[in-house]
């Protein structure tokens, strides 16, 4: 059952991902912008042909390669070395970065760039989407993972 928790929330991040980005070019792509709070936050139809957040564009061999090595690694590290250092924390993290890859990577293959729609406009942040969030909140999962780890090792060495 453990390891199938991680590939569940793996194929939930891509799917939301998918439904989100699907919903935006149904209904914005043909309005190109809908604000939700003016200047603040909108929903903006973009599409992203380079990285996270917009950079390195026209770039999409680099961005599908390192992706692959990425997601690839990730879910290696999480299947051969469960037992080792799973950590629900880690490894939600980290299954939230392989969902968010796979999400956009799904985009650079069918479409040749990344449907992007969240515009917060409060400040001058680059539009991004559901796979890009799931990525920069796995990061977070994985620091503050990092941060706890450290917290514990730290006690645990003092108790010595």
């Amino acid at each position: 059952m453990g390891r199938m928790v991680y590939l569940l929330i793996t194929a939930l991040t891509i799917i939301v991902d998918q439904i989100t980005k699907q919903l935006a070019v149904t209904y914005l792509k043909p309005i190109d912008t809908k604000p939700l709070i003016e200047g603040v936050l909108h929903l903006t139809y973009l599409e992203n042909t380079g990285a996270a957040f917009g950079m390195m564009k026209d770039h999409r061999w680099v961005f599908m390669t390192t992706s692959t090595i990425a997601v690839v690694a990730i879910l290696v590290f999480m299947m051969g070395w469960y037992n080792k250092f799973h950590d629900p924390l880690l490894f939600t993290g980290l299954s939230m970065i392989a969902g968010g890859g796979i999400g956009n990577m799904i985009d650079r293959i069918a479409l040749g760039y990344v449907v992007d729609f969240v515009d917060f406009r409060l400040i001058n942040f680059a539009i991004f989407n559901a796979a890009d969030s799931f990525v920069c909140v796995g990061a977070g999962l994985i620091v503050l993972w990092v941060i706890l780890s450290e917290i514990k090792e730290k006690k645990s060495s003092q108790k010595s």
